[in-house]
């Protein structure tokens, strides 16, 4: 393995951090519900890992296994959120409307980041590659994604591996509910960052960012 870091290494944990920021909101919802989340934070954390300490990732990776370590991360915060969403869901089945809010608003608030960075996304390629700054979706060697049709105007590609289902399966949780959430916040961050796109998903695993 390498011993040291490079952009990717950065850009694959700028990704964890994002979805645990997500988590946080998710947790927050939990308080709302009532659940008792000191007891239940304890027992996933001590399931799946805590969440990253806020320190810079230099300080805390192994350099002796830098895909190791950051694998390990995105694994421990995918189980996070299966747990909490499950738990959620199981407590009352009508806190969905309040996931898919924070989804959708955490989307817009991706796109406004983009913005704020000077970052004018002004073709479908470049939206795409945008979700990809904060979409977990494994490791790149687990390539889950291919790219069918790239052009000016659209990008079209499928899904060709799940990298999640074990982990819902593992909490008893529907890995779909997952890709419907996250599918909202795809389609706000799309037309947040550039309204003259958008965001569909047609059968077959297939999903489409086009021109209007």
């Amino acid at each position: 393995m390498s011993l040291f870091l490079g952009k990717i290494h950065y850009w694959l944990f700028n990704k964890i951090l994002w979805f645990e920021k997500l988590e946080g909101e998710i947790i927050n919802l939990a308080k709302e519900e009532g659940l008792n989340v000191d007891e239940l934070r304890k027992e996933i954390n001590e399931k799946y890992g805590e969440p990253t300490p806020n320190l810079p990732l230099e300080e805390m990776i192994d350099t002796s296994n830098i895909h190791g370590w950051l694998q390990g991360k995105i694994h421990s915060a995918e189980g996070r959120m299966a747990a909490w969403t499950t738990k959620l869901i199981n407590n009352n089945k009508g806190v969905t409307t309040k996931l898919e809010e924070i989804y959708s608003s955490q989307g817009i608030k991706a796109a406004s980041e983009v913005k704020e960075k000077g970052m004018e996304l002004t073709n479908a390629g470049e939206i795409f590659d945008s979700i990809n700054d904060y979409i977990l979706d494994g490791m790149p060697c687990d390539r889950v994604n291919e790219v069918i049709k790239a052009e000016e105007d659209i990008v079209e590609w499928k899904r060709r591996v799940c990298v999640h289902s074990d982990i819902w399966n593992k909490e008893e949780g529907d890995v779909d509910y997952f890709y419907k959430l996250r599918s909202l916040w795809v389609k706000e961050f799309v037309n947040a960052v550039n309204s003259d796109f958008e965001y569909v998903e047609e059968g077959n695993n297939t999903m489409v960012i086009r021109r209007k």
